[in-house]
């Protein structure tokens, strides 16, 4: 079992930790150490129960605030996942017919006669 030294507070401590395990415990002890130093520059120099004591504290109000958001936000996951299924699950809509009127052949005759007199016109002006 590795043996690994921290600082916490501008103390140093040794600890034991499983193999493989000595990055999570420097990362743990940055975390509190980092709340350690803030109390420091807060209240001051503290004895060491007293810091370790409220840095821990202090983590762990931390920790229940981002329980609480990861509650929140399983909760909500829970809910879209529910919503999507319900749209895929949910039968495709029937289409709508849409009645498009058609242009009487009156027009379309009396349209192709106007377009005839203006290239006739046009013709005409060239000559």
């Amino acid at each position: 079992m590795p043996q690994v030294e921290i600082s916490i507070g501008g103390r140093l401590f040794e600890v034991a930790c499983q193999d493989g395990e000595e990055h999570f415990l420097h990362s743990a002890a940055a975390l509190l150490d980092g709340e350690a130093a803030h109390l420091a520059e807060q209240i001051g120099r503290l004895p060491e129960a007293r810091m370790l004591l409220m840095a821990g504290l202090m983590l762990a109000d931390k920790t229940a605030g981002l329980e609480d958001r990861l509650r929140e936000a399983d909760a909500e996951v829970i809910r879209l996942r529910a919503q999507i299924e319900a749209w895929e699950t949910r039968p495709a809509p029937t289409p709508e017919r849409i009645e498009v009127p058609v242009v009487p052949s009156s027009v379309t005759y009396t349209l192709a006669e106007i377009a005839a007199r203006a290239e006739s016109l046009a013709d005409e002006l060239e000559q």
